[in-house]
């Protein structure tokens, strides 16, 4: 597979985007305060005074990027048979992605991890809405 033909620019857009939405997503107006509840933490005891925020917000753009590199491999492989392959089929092929490969296999991880549905549900939410706002992104720029 040569990945030099991807658009890289798309890619990294993508990346951007998914990380700004993540970042709306989990909010403190948004489902933060929920999540975290729902996760049994303590609301005074706010996440980054133990751990080193630098890293996880460095890991979770990483993880976005390889993400998007992967959201722009599949559509490269779907495109050329799909006359007229544009933003909706990109939305569309990045969605089917969060909901068979991100929803599907986090399900039972976060069930027998005693996380919950409502966690699951709000976390593979945004994967969901991060993957499909990749495939707009990238389907758009082809």
């Amino acid at each position: 597979m040569d990945l030099t033909h991807l658009n890289w620019l798309a890619i990294l857009a993508a990346t951007v985007a998914a990380f700004i939405a993540g970042g709306i997503w989990f909010g403190p107006k948004t489902f933060f305060p929920l999540w975290w509840k729902l996760m049994g933490k303590d609301p005074a005891a706010m996440p980054g005074a133990a751990s080193n925020m630098a890293v996880v917000f460095g890991a979770t753009a990483v993880a976005a990027f390889v993400e998007a590199v992967s959201v722009a491999v599949v559509i490269s492989f779907v495109a050329p048979a799909t006359p007229g392959f544009g933003p909706l089929q990109g939305a569309l092929t990045g969605f089917l992605l969060g909901i068979g490969l991100a929803a599907a296999s986090s399900l039972s991880h976060r069930l027998f991890a005693g996380a919950g549905f409502r966690v699951w549900l709000i976390e593979v939410s945004s994967d969901v809405l991060n993957l499909t706002i990749m495939g707009l992104i990238i389907g758009s720029w082809r």
